[in-house]
């Protein structure tokens, strides 16, 4: 019998990073750890966009936060998301 557990993870970090901006944001934070505002200067973003966006990776145990005083830098701490993003990406220059 076939433990559905493992592919209802699978599917559910699938569904968290089939967002361009989803992807856009663990793309860069896979070597470059940032706060909130350095992502939503990147993306040109509001905020509380950014912001949901965050809380739906971290949901997903993609990333997370270390608070350093006021601020949360963000990294990518999930080694199946950054293997999808770099295969999705290994063609792309830039």
């Amino acid at each position: 019998m076939v433990d559905l557990k493992m592919y209802d993870e699978m599917a559910e970090k699938l569904k968290a990073l089939a967002h361009p901006h989803r992807l856009c944001i663990v793309k860069g934070l896979i070597h470059n750890a940032c706060n909130v505002t350095k992502i939503q200067e990147c993306l040109e973003l509001p905020q509380s966009t950014v912001s949901q966006h965050l809380s739906k990776l971290k949901a997903a145990g993609i990333i997370d936060g270390d608070r350093k005083g006021l601020e949360i830098c963000y990294r990518v701490v999930d080694q199946d998301a950054v293997r999808i993003v770099e295969a999705l990406f290994k063609d792309v220059k830039g």
